[in-house]
């Protein structure tokens, strides 16, 4: 177990993607500030993020961002600790303008820095607020480019348990909203077009691989919905659609999680990331977990998607269990759980 000093100070800033975001967290677990610019209304035009529009306005934002996270928690740099920053995986421009910013102020303030992986940061947004909540336990993070099941060891360690093979399940969510004509991000409009649609009115496939991984597959599942949208008109029953493709992604995610689960002996369940949000991933997972009396832990919708907290949070920790980087600290666009480089 790591203990953090209650009074242990950590500036986390965060821009792997379209949020520019800075956090002020204590302690390890309570956030002080965790401000957050979202460039999705000007990538909404594109359907997607667009990589050279989102480096140039983390750019823009980057500094004002952190000096308003500062100003909110009450703190100047040279009260702080340590400052973290996500340095992989994500969208390469992006990365370095938060790792240089990261580096420029603890040049300036004298502070250590350290890079945290953005995965790890997700699967940790769950010890916010969380005072009791200690590993190992198993983590399930899914996310417009990520869908692991990870395992989260006493000493923080990760282990991967499963992750998909092609698509992840935030990309297959967009992908059919833009389809359907809902536009982006897909996600959330697909989960509140579903609210009033049957979840069993139309039947798609669940990949299971024959080896009998655990690993997820979402592309033929989202090849068989854009079949059926080229085939059929659906237009008179979007919402039915947009039910049923839901169930799909979410049965899988939920099966594929508790299964890992007994596997391997855990009796506490994680989820993180965008898709965390998602409504009935929630209920899913909490009917699953109470039926076979299993702890589980969701964020706060604020803290699934991309936010500073969570990056200060997993800086803390990797901090207090030994990790260091230095002013060489690199951006990398992919990175596995568990590794900076």
């Amino acid at each position: 177990m790591i203990t953090v000093p209650e009074n242990f100070k950590c500036l986390g800033i965060e821009s792997s993607c379209d949020e520019t975001s800075a956090s002020v967290v204590i302690g390890g677990r309570t956030v002080l500030s965790n401000v957050i610019a979202s460039q999705i209304d000007i990538h909404k035009e594109f359907g997607g993020v667009v990589p050279e529009i989102a480096s140039r306005k983390h750019v823009e934002t980057i500094l004002p961002v952190i000096d308003d996270a500062m100003k909110e928690a009450g703190y100047s740099g040279p009260d702080l600790d340590i400052i973290a920053v996500t340095c992989g995986p994500g969208l390469i421009g992006a990365l370095l303008v938060g790792t240089c910013a990261a580096k420029g102020l603890a040049s300036v303030w004298k502070k250590p820095v350290i890079g945290v992986n953005h995965i790890e940061g997700h699967i940790l947004a769950n010890l916010i607020g969380n005072p009791e909540l200690q590993p190992p336990f198993i983590s399930l993070v899914v996310s417009g480019g990520h869908s692991h099941i990870i395992l989260v060891n006493e000493d923080f360690a990760y282990e991967t348990i499963a992750r998909t093979r092609d698509d992840a399940a935030g990309e297959a969510f967009d992908k059919i909203a833009r389809k359907i004509g809902l536009g982006y991000p897909g996600g959330p409009l697909i989960d509140k077009c579903a609210a009033d649609g049957d979840p069993d009115a139309f039947t798609f496939p669940r990949t299971r691989f024959p080896d009998g991984s655990l690993d997820f597959s979402f592309s033929g599942l989202k090849t068989a919905a854009l079949n059926h949208i080229n085939q059929h008109d659906i237009s008179g029953c979007i919402s039915d659609f947009a039910a049923s493709f839901q169930k799909a992604v979410v049965s899988v995610l939920v099966n594929h999680t508790m299964e890992a689960a007994s596997l391997r002996g855990m009796n506490t369940i994680c989820v993180a990331g965008g898709v965390a949000s998602n409504s009935l991933l929630r209920k899913m997972m909490r009917d699953e977990t109470d039926k076979s009396g299993l702890r589980l832990y969701i964020p706060e919708s604020v803290f699934c998607t991309d936010n500073a907290a969570m990056i200060a949070c997993a800086g803390t920790y990797s901090y207090l269990k030994g990790n260091r980087d230095g002013m060489d600290l690199n951006a990398f666009a992919t990175l596995s759980p568990g590794a900076k480089h």
